[in-house]
């Protein structure tokens, strides 16, 4: 016989409410089936029919239908939700907090399993007697089962020290394996610090005699570049006395040309009649002024 893997009380309570839903599950199929016979009784009574009274039939049965099915899923889920809320308040009691999986709700396996609990259970062969044929109300856990509960607290609670004990010894082994690698790898250390040491002496070594060499040579180039720029600077001193001498030089040699050209132009004949005209207009405005004098009133 399938089982639930629940104790006997348990799987008996899950047995009633399944008897429970299998009374509503046929009086609602009833329901559907007097839809479909009231509407033979009323409708189907000529011996055709149109497509759209086809139509119209079809439309009024199908809301009808869809109006009964909505109602017994809101049923079913309003009635799984009181049940729940009598399960928690029993548990609440005991200070419980139970906890639901809901996606094991779509498990196919877990529902298959159900499905042949309920067909092993509801056959008319293997059909067995319910315990209680009234409505039990949940009642609170006796002292028995208070005990009980604490037993079971007590046993859960020394497992648990167990374990802890356990993981304890096994964190234990594993710290002292951490120190003696620990120790290990501080030796190893040591030794690699004192190898890099000797290395870095004989690298600062080397690197000293590296620079000393690259000094030198920074300082013959720089005597080198100093001795060539000095060379320059004569050079360009001597150049810039040269050029001045020039300068000088031909700076006289304008003058004179300056000069020569002024002596050469006094003595055309260019300059001798301008000269002329200048002297006769020279004389001219002396004798006008003479005259413009005797015109002027005395003060």
């Amino acid at each position: 016989m399938a089982e639930l893997g629940l104790n006997e009380h348990h799987q008996n309570e899950v047995i009633n409410y399944m008897r429970f839903a299998r009374s509503k599950r046929g009086l609602r199929l009833k329901t559907v089936d007097s839809c479909f016979q009231d509407l033979k009784e009323s409708r189907l009574v000529e011996e055709s029919f149109t497509v759209d009274e086809v139509s119209e039939v079809l439309s009024g049965l199908q809301a009808v239908v869809y109006s009964e099915v909505e109602s017994e899923l809101i049923n079913t889920a309003h009635t799984n939700v009181l049940l729940l809320r009598q399960l928690f308040s029993q548990a609440e009691k005991w200070y419980l907090k139970l906890q639901t999986d809901i996606s094991e709700l779509e498990n196919r396996e877990l529902l298959e399993e159900v499905a042949e609990f309920e067909k092993a259970e509801f056959t008319s062969s293997n059909k067995k007697p319910i315990i209680d044929t009234m409505k039990p109300k949940l009642a609170p856990l006796n002292e028995g089962g208070t005990t009980e509960l604490l037993n079971k607290e007590i046993s859960r609670l020394q497992e648990e020290n167990e374990k802890l004990k356990s993981r304890l010894k096994t964190i234990e082994m594993q710290a002292t394996h951490a120190l003696d690698e620990k120790s290990k790898l501080e030796r190893a250390l040591q030794d690699l610090q004192l190898d890099q040491g000797n290395q870095k002496d004989f690298i600062k070594a080397q690197d000293l005699s590296d620079l000393e060499n690259t000094v030198a040579a920074l300082k013959s180039e720089f005597q080198k570049t100093l001795n060539d720029k000095t060379e320059n600077q004569k050079s360009l001193e001597e150049n810039l006395a040269t050029a001045k001498h020039d300068l000088l030089r031909v700076q006289e040699q304008l003058n004179m040309a300056e000069k020569e050209l002024e002596k050469k132009f006094q003595q055309t004949a260019a300059y001798r009649n301008m000269k002329e005209i200048l002297t006769r207009k020279n004389d001219q405005i002396k004798d006008l002024r003479r005259r413009l004098a005797k015109y002027e009133p005395e003060d």
